[in-house]
C-alpha cells in the first residue's frame, strides 16, 4: 500500500523560499496523478499543482501559478513543490496525494484518494 510522506516545510521570512518534497513508498499505478495542497488553520483545504508523472504535464491553482513549482523525479518516486517569494498568507499544512488511476491532471482535492501527514510551513517575520 502507498505512504506518502512530506518534508521540508519550517519556519522562514516574508520574501524565503522552500522546497517541499514528497515521497512515495511506491505508485499505486503508472497512470497517476500526484498533487500538493495546503490547509490555513481554520480554511478548507485548497490545491495548488498537480503533475501526472508519466508525462509531466502540470496544472495550478490560479493562486499558485506565480511562484509554485511542482516537478518530479520519478526514479526516486518523489514530487516537489518549489515556493519562492513566501507570504504570510502561505502559512499553512502543506500536504501530498495520489490519485490512480488519473483520468484528468486537477488540483480538487476529491479526486485524491490517497494523503500523506503534511509539513507545517510557517510564514511570519
Amino acid at each position: 500500500q502507498i505512504q506518502l510522506m512530506e518534508s521540508g516545510g519550517g519556519s522562514v521570512q516574508p520574501g524565503g523560499s522552500l522546497r517541499l518534497s514528497c515521497v512515495a513508498s511506491t505508485y499505486t499505478s503508472s497512470d497517476n496523478c500526484m498533487g500538493w495542497f495546503r490547509q490555513a488553520p481554520g480554511k478548507e483545504r485548497e490545491g495548488v499543482a498537480a503533475i501526472r508523472t508519466s508525462t509531466g504535464y502540470r496544472v495550478y491553482a490560479d493562486s499558485a501559478r506565480r511562484r509554485f513549482t511542482i516537478s518530479r523525479e520519478n526514479e526516486e518516486k518523489t514530487v516537489y513543490l518549489q515556493i519562492r517569494d513566501l507570504r504570510p498568507e502561505d502559512t499553512g499544512m502543506y500536504f501530498c496525494a495520489e490519485a490512480a488511476p488519473c483520468a484528468v491532471t486537477t488540483v480538487i482535492p476529491d479526486q485524491y484518494t490517497t494523503w500523506g501527514q503534511g509539513t507545517q510551513v510557517t510564514v511570519s517575520s
